[in-house]
């Protein structure tokens, strides 16, 4: 084999072709795994607004009573709708402080008599 300058511009070549290629495929394979584990972010006004929603629907009583008024029976049905909501929420914010602000709101709506009054 002669040592001229064909022979080291091909061996040349075929180097370069090949860092650019393994090159190619380390880009590929960082962006891709760089995109999943990335998850979208949740906006501070969403975060008010659900915190805000499971407040209001925490207070709904539901309230069944006789027609003389002397036994009644509170059903927390806006606690119920809240958990239903925490359950299948997507994109899932500490559910301890979902569970609590709806503890706080069910006691606040117990107390001061919101929700629907059913008299039979």
């Amino acid at each position: 084999m002669c040592n001229d300058g064909r022979y080291t511009y091909a061996r040349y070549f075929l180097l370069m072709r090949m860092a650019y290629a393994s090159i190619m495929v380390m880009a590929k394979t960082k962006s891709s795994a760089a995109k999943t584990r990335r998850r979208p972010a949740e906006l501070d006004s969403v975060y008010v607004l659900k915190l805000v929603l499971y407040l209001v629907v925490g207070t709904l009583w539901l309230r069944v009573a006789n027609g003389s008024g002397t036994s009644q029976v509170p059903i927390p049905v806006g606690f119920i709708l809240g958990l239903l909501f925490a359950m299948h929420d997507h994109f899932r914010i500490d559910r301890k402080i979902e569970y609590a602000v709806l503890l706080v709101a069910m006691l606040v709506g117990f107390w001061t008599q919101v929700g629907v009054y059913i008299t039979y």
